[in-house]
């Protein structure tokens, strides 16, 4: 497959900036890094062509803070000026990878996402009887950057392009430890290899979503997996017999191995499909979907602390509003009717 050539210029084209700019903005329009950097709009795009162009582009350091819902996690976000850069890349970079990914892997790619994805699970659970869930120890920190910029490199040929993909990598914070070993490795190898992605850029998103593209071509032309599904690290094999799927299961133990990573121990079961399949917040089965427990009860938390942001002034009331139409849409892509009405009656009292 050819590789795709002098895109770096498309990069730092002042439109492509500007466009970049304003989806980087979006749902952000009125915080004050945006107004700050809206305010010498076209001062601050010519200083990230210029910086581009003579590769003196330089990274800012990432606001750090922890999530607990639905699980305590360190986000690492970009500066906005960085962020315009991550838009950039991403706007390029992506389409030529796009082309080649399968089209049973739905995270963070335009025209599939979660609801796409519960589809083809429900799908394959109708046809059949048993289905193998894995995901990824530790996925986000244990990515290793040589690997990324050499799967990088198998469709860019542009060396500009993979030196700011270098830069971007390089100035990010690694995050969590996830130090292994694997077949061939010393003593120091996992100390020697920068490894880590943070979650909460845009170009992290693209990067773990391309790590993982060698498996889904495995999965797919190698081992002629006809169900399999991916999002992001949690990914899905159907089959007919637990112990066609056991094997499948080390086949890809093994293939991930050449990736330095590993299957989460505690998240590689085989079960029937007609006891339901915990995947993106719900629980499918065959023939119905329903909503996962705690996902009720996340919500509920959010929405009781935005009704008290709604007293405080802190938010509007149609941002509340907003808020909660779009949990009721992602719900009703379940059996979730009753669910939806009492919730209502709930928030209402």
């Amino acid at each position: 497959m050819k590789r795709a050539k002098n895109l770096f210029e498309s990069i730092a084209d002042f439109e492509n900036l500007f466009r970049a700019y304003r989806r980087a903005r979006r749902g952000k329009r009125y915080r004050e890094y945006a107004l700050d950097f809206d305010a010498r709009l076209e001062e601050n795009l010519l200083g990230i062509r210029k910086d581009l162009l003579e590769e003196t582009y330089e990274p800012s350091s990432y606001r750090i803070f922890r999530i607990r819902d639905p699980k305590p996690r360190e986000i690492a976000a970009p500066r906005f000026r960085d962020r315009v850069v991550h838009h950039a890349f991403s706007a390029v970079v992506e389409p030529v990878f796009e082309r080649t990914f399968i089209g049973d892997s739905y995270a963070c790619r335009v025209g599939r996402g979660t609801h796409k994805a519960l589809n083809r699970c429900q799908e394959f659970a109708r046809r059949f009887p048993y289905v193998l869930q894995c995901d990824v120890r530790k996925y986000f920190p244990s990515i290793d950057h040589a690997i990324l910029i050499d799967l990088l490199a198998r469709r860019i040929a542009d060396e500009k392009i993979l030196r700011l993909a270098r830069t971007i990598l390089s100035f990010a914070p690694e995050g969590e430890a996830a130090i292994d070993y694997f077949p061939g490795d010393d003593l120091f190898t996992p100390l020697e290899r920068r490894r880590g992605i943070p979650i909460g850029s845009l170009t992290s998103q693209f990067f773990a979503n391309l790590y993982l593209d060698p498996l889904d071509h495995y999965v797919k032309e190698t081992l002629r997996v006809r169900g399999y599904v991916r999002y992001m690290d949690d990914f899905l094999l159907f089959g007919e017999t637990k112990m066609g799927l056991a094997c499948l299961r080390d086949l890809i133990r093994r293939f991930l191995e050449s990736l330095r990573l590993e299957l989460h121990p505690g998240k590689q079961e085989i079960h029937p499909v007609r006891c339901g399949i915990p995947f993106l917040g719900f629980r499918v089965f065959p023939d119905r979907r329903r909503i996962k427990r705690e996902n009720v009860t996340r919500f509920l938390r959010r929405m009781k602390k935005k009704r008290e942001e709604v007293r405080s002034g802190a938010i509007s009331e149609a941002k509340y509003r907003e808020s909660l139409l779009a949990w009721i849409a992602h719900a009703e892509h379940g059996e979730t009717r009753a669910l939806r009405k009492a919730l209502f009656c709930r928030l209402a009292a």
